[in-house]
């Protein structure tokens, strides 16, 4: 309901703030402070605002917006042209029709190639149980795009310093301080950075560091594991924001080098589970009946 006045809210072209969407479009929907200030189940965020956040995230998603810089959003050329045609109404279906939006939706797939919003049974079949995992597999999947689009928008030192602090919340290096070297420095034979194994240093890892869109094909894994025979290292981490060619996946299994592929969706997976970049928005605990309690003979009163 929200896509299409939120996509003529940008209509004008120029560079619009997420709040100042916010307040206009609460305007034409007549709300009144109150419904404003009706809050998510969590009490962490109001639900007009959550779902204006949602209908920006899809229209992103499916090239109609782009994000000028953070926390804003922008009409594209498609978005345009969207509106010129004049739709009625602007939802998932509608969206479907371009590709980039059909590939974040079939990212949304689960382990077992199903549809996380048709997972095993219909939603009016699924428990409080399932439909909470469902809502959150979506909202971690859409997170990760986020993270990768941003990361794309940083400078390659940032993304070096980036995949540092990550290494070191996953338990490698020790302190920040003295977890890394040779940051961002050129000349360095493809070489980005090195890291400490262990708080001791009895081992050090070497790491290649790439904020690419393309896929990254063998020649490129092949320059990184001469760079590292160079040092005389048998062990490296490539991290890229994009993926790996088959041929690259092969390659780094054959050699005796001992090289770990990442690629963007386990590096936003990585970043989401050990908080780098990211901050917890709502927490929800599930609980269940604990049987034993209710266990009339062991209740000592």
């Amino acid at each position: 309901m929200l896509m299409l006045p939120l996509l003529r809210f940008a209509s004008d072209s120029n560079d619009h703030t997420t709040r100042e969407a916010v307040d206009v479009l609460a305007i034409e929907f007549q709300l009144t402070a109150e419904e404003r200030a009706q809050l998510l189940a969590s009490g962490q965020q109001a639900t007009f605002n959550n779902r204006i956040g949602w209908a920006n995230s899809y229209l992103k998603k499916a090239g109609l917006l782009e994000s000028p810089r953070r926390g804003a959003l922008r009409i594209t050329a498609r978005g345009k042209q969207v509106l010129e045609c004049k739709p009625s109404r602007i939802d998932v279906k509608f969206l479907e029709r371009y590709p980039e939006f059909i590939e974040f939706r079939d990212a949304s797939r689960n382990n077992n190639g199903t549809e996380l919003a048709q997972s095993v049974t219909s939603a009016a079949e699924q428990t409080p149980e399932e439909a909470l995992e469902i809502a959150h597999q979506s909202i971690r999947l859409s997170l990760a795009q986020d993270i990768l689009s941003r990361i794309l928008s940083c400078s390659p030192a940032f993304f070096e310093r980036l995949v540092v602090e990550l290494l070191v919340k996953m338990g490698y290096g020790g302190s920040r301080r003295d977890a890394g070297e040779r940051i961002g420095k050129s000349g360095d034979g493809g070489i980005d950075g090195i890291i400490k194994e262990d708080r001791l240093g009895l081992d050090t890892i070497y790491l290649q560091a790439k904020r690419w869109q393309g896929t990254v094909g063998r020649p490129e894994i092949q320059k990184f594991v001469g760079a590292l025979q160079g040092q005389r290292a048998k062990k490296g981490v490539f991290i890229t924001t994009s993926s790996y060619t088959a041929e690259a996946v092969d390659y780094s299994s054959r050699i005796d080098t001992k090289v770990v592929l990442i690629d963007g969706q386990q590096l936003a997976d990585l970043m989401m589970d050990f908080d780098v970049g990211v901050s917890v928005s709502a927490a929800y605990m599930v609980k269940r009946i604990d049987s034993d309690y209710f266990e009339e003979g062991d209740v000592g009163i």
